[in-house]
């Protein structure tokens, strides 16, 4: 293979973000998770328009936190039935096993990757005791969450935005923004990056206090209702009361730095995202006898380039190409998460014969998309389609 040309992803820290990184660290005393941590907190609720934000270390920490919580607080038990996508990334389902839950998974649509309604209306028969949905809102798609409300209504739905940060409801509104949680990730090469890191978005306080509480060993005092524990056990030391499980799954004070300088340029970082989506969807349309042509809409916010190719011996021929021009390729996302070792002897709930998971597994081809992609790139990519 040649030197990458276009890469799945690049650093994406500024001079500036370097020089307030280094200003911090020359005058603080404080690192680990404080008044910064706080402070992106509140910005990040601000932009995304929810109540309260928890900074966590990753958008899979994040996940694990979310789904820990809400079963403590709604008291689901074991084997609650959580309502999960076939293609998404590994940590949204690991939690949902981990924390003894019984996934049940669902095949996905071709327009915007997220849950097939022919199947869900199939399973909504057969399972009409899911408890939760857990929606991946798919590489800047958003998902139709009133259909899933609809066919679910006394189901908890949680929303994973770790890769659709900015993308929209119908009315306009961000998603995550009236979700009773929602999920995010600021991993190298997402729309903003903290280098590793997460944030947790919910309109409830109860939840969000709980998560604090979780995020910092199950501590009493990370509580905004310290108080209220303190009166209820006063024999315990209440600097080190643990009221619940809970995990180390803090972020820095130098990360907060780097979010905070980061947020400031995300709207700008969607809009130039969108723009190359839009000349890559006019080239799928191009060439569309041998492609299909996802979904594209206002309420997008675009994470990667997802090719679909009709035959498998087109995907084939598009690796090789793109490997010998230095196009850095990927499935899309895990393909079908069921046909990896972790998940192999677990099932589809499906009526079809053929599933579309499977068409994405086996014809899928995921290219980086972000603000420094180009004109460039995309006339290589048209020359390259065009030999098709």
């Amino acid at each position: 293979m040649s030197d990458l040309n276009w890469p799945l992803m690049k650093d994406n820290l500024t001079l500036s973000d370097r020089v307030k990184m280094a200003s911090f660290c020359l005058s603080s005393n404080r690192f680990t998770n404080g008044p910064k941590v706080r402070q992106f907190e509140s910005k990040w609720s601000e932009w995304l328009g929810s109540k309260h934000s928890l900074y966590v270390s990753s958008g899979s920490t994040a996940n694990y936190l979310l789904l820990s919580s809400v079963k403590e607080l709604y008291g689901l038990k074991d084997g609650d039935k959580v309502l999960v996508p076939a293609n998404t990334w590994v940590t949204n389902v690991g939690p949902v096993i981990q924390l003894g839950f019984t996934p049940i998974f669902c095949d996905i649509n071709l327009q915007n990757f997220s849950f097939c309604e022919e199947d869900l209306e199939y399973i909504a028969e057969k399972h009409p005791d899911i408890k939760l949905i857990f929606i991946t809102h798919l590489i800047g798609y958003p998902a139709n969450r009133d259909k899933y409300s609809e066919l679910f209504p006394k189901a908890i739905i949680l929303d994973d935005v770790c890769e659709s940060h900015g993308c929209k409801n119908p009315d306009g509104t961000k998603v995550g923004s009236d979700s009773l949680g929602s999920t995010f990730s600021f991993y190298f090469g997402h729309h903003i990056s903290t280098i590793e890191g997460g944030m947790i978005s919910t309109n409830n306080y109860d939840l969000y206090d709980l998560m604090r509480i979780k995020r910092s060993h199950g501590l009493a005092r990370e509580s905004e209702k310290f108080q209220t524990y303190i009166d209820k056990y006063p024999e315990i030391s209440k600097q080190f009361m643990f009221v619940t499980d809970g995990y180390n799954f803090r972020n820095t004070e130098l990360c907060a730095v780097l979010g905070m300088s980061q947020l400031k340029r995300l709207d700008r970082y969607i809009e130039r995202r969108n723009k190359n989506y839009l000349k890559f969807i006019s080239l799928i349309k191009k060439y569309s006898k041998n492609f299909l042509v996802p979904e594209y809409n206002d309420l997008v916010s675009n994470f990667c380039l997802p090719i679909l190719c009709k035959k498998n011996e087109t995907s084939h021929f598009l690796k090789k190409k793109f490997d010998k021009n230095g196009i850095e390729h990927r499935p899309i996302i895990g393909g079908n998460l069921l046909r990896q070792p972790f998940l192999k002897d677990y099932d589809i709930e499906t009526k079809k014969e053929k599933l579309n998971v499977d068409f994405v597994h086996d014809n899928g081809i995921y290219l980086g998309n972000n603000h420094f992609i180009g004109d460039k790139e995309i006339e290589l990519l048209d020359s390259i389609l065009g030999q098709l």
